[in-house]
């Protein structure tokens, strides 16, 4: 069995752990902690978002719009045909339609959303041969870290929230 791991798998690892670092950032800025990247084709990174909801009082503020929104205005275009989004966990129905919209043409993401997950766990809007555009959706990409970071978060309020 060949232990090596070919380039694309290695570059996925390393734009996850920057992701992973931007959820970090997430959280210390007491938002739920996701991080997610956009990079184009050559590997540069052209937009990094962290989560928002909380920050700016929106339901928008979901790290993928925000990464979406902003490599758009960077490339002065709405289409993300030749970009890869990575993102600490499994996106939304929200953010899997924009990501639909965007024609990206890559989803790498860390940990499954089993409440809320469109890429392959409650749906693939990735696969659906009904909409306009489809995309390779990747999951499981450090999720044990990816998915620890949330848990760890989310046990953390439920406690503060029960000392009230």
């Amino acid at each position: 069995m060949n232990n090596q791991i070919n380039a694309r798998d290695q570059k996925d690892l390393d734009f996850m752990e920057m992701a992973i670092d931007l959820a970090k950032t997430s959280e210390q800025k007491g938002e739920v902690p996701i991080g997610a990247l956009i990079v184009d084709e050559a590997g540069k990174v052209i937009a990094k978002a962290t989560n928002l909801r909380e920050t700016n009082l929106t339901v928008l503020g979901h790290a993928e719009l925000v990464a979406i929104h902003r490599a758009c205005k960077k490339l002065k275009s709405w289409r993300l045909t030749n970009c890869t989004l990575y993102v600490t966990l499994e996106p939304c129905h929200m953010c899997a339609g924009a990501l639909v919209q965007s024609r990206i043409k890559r989803v790498v993401f860390g940990a499954f959303d089993p409440k809320g997950g469109a890429l392959g766990t409650l749906n693939n809007l990735a696969e659906d041969k009904r909409l306009n555009h489809q995309f390779e959706a990747k999951g499981g990409i450090k999720q044990e870290e990816c998915s620890h970071l949330l848990k760890t978060f989310f046990k953390k309020k439920r406690a503060s929230k029960k000392a009230l």
